[in-house]
């Protein structure tokens, strides 16, 4: 289990789910100085982080970031945030996501927003990692969220029958769908990739789970998050909860 403190940040906003997100992006930004080389992480929590770092940066804080996805890179630029590549700096000092689901050992769900191997490949290549994320998302168990799957085009199919009888192996009971967009049409990753999202309720085991989808070829990367968040920045209705890696 993670170790927790309580952090109190002075706010006269209302506790509204936005204001929460709002309230977490704050509580990681003390954890940022000048002359740092950033993760940018991908979702509606990180984008709360990516324009409260802006307003820093106007102010004269003195950073480089990589963007964990197209649209994080647009919103950045476009906030005057100086913005590289991981080719050109390949050991980043820390990295701001968010998460779809954590637990009290630090283990994720992530890629809700479709940035998960972008995510994963960024969070390690940085000495930290923090996560920000509104308390709704902290769970007993992960699962309840469906996990998401980066795949291969090529072999679809066998890729998806592979990863049905793992998810049989283990026990885990649910429906694997193919991701699309509001509009019907396939989802494609900024890396060209599908994803299969699934519903398996609960993942006892996400260790287990993780290694065995490594091991299926056409797995691109999965959601699983083990090992990789130094501390999670966790906003409720009055305080932000801080969790931080035994």
């Amino acid at each position: 289990m993670a170790h927790q403190e309580e952090i109190e940040l002075q706010t006269a906003e209302p506790p509204s789910a936005e204001n929460r997100k709002q309230r977490a992006a704050m509580a990681a930004l003390r954890s940022v100085e000048s002359g740092m080389k950033l993760g940018l992480g991908t979702g509606s929590t990180a984008d709360a982080f990516v324009r409260q770092l802006a307003e820093l940066v106007k102010d004269g804080l003195d950073v480089v970031c990589v963007p964990t996805s197209e649209r994080t890179a647009e919103l950045a630029a476009g906030l005057g945030i100086a913005l590289t590549t991981l080719d050109q700096e390949p050991e980043l000092d820390l990295t701001v996501d968010g998460a779809d689901e954590l637990d009290d050992q630090l283990r994720l769900i992530k890629g809700g927003g479709g940035a998960l191997l972008r995510e994963k490949i960024v969070a390690n290549a940085s000495g930290k990692m923090i996560v920000i994320a509104d308390d709704t998302k902290l769970v007993d168990v992960l699962g309840a969220f469906p996990l998401p799957i980066e795949v291969a085009p090529f072999g679809l199919q066998a890729t998806r029958n592979a990863i049905e009888a793992l998810a049989s192996e283990l026990k885990l009971v649910g429906e694997i769908a193919l991701r699309t967009r509001d509009d019907g049409e396939q989802y494609v990753t900024d890396g060209g990739h599908f994803i299969l999202d699934g519903a398996f309720g609960t993942i006892p085991n996400p260790e287990a789970l993780a290694r065995g989808l490594e091991e299926i070829p056409g797995v691109m990367g999965h959601g699983i998050f083990l090992g990789l968040a130094s501390e999670a920045m966790v906003a409720g209705p009055e305080k932000v909860l801080r969790l931080r890696a035994s």
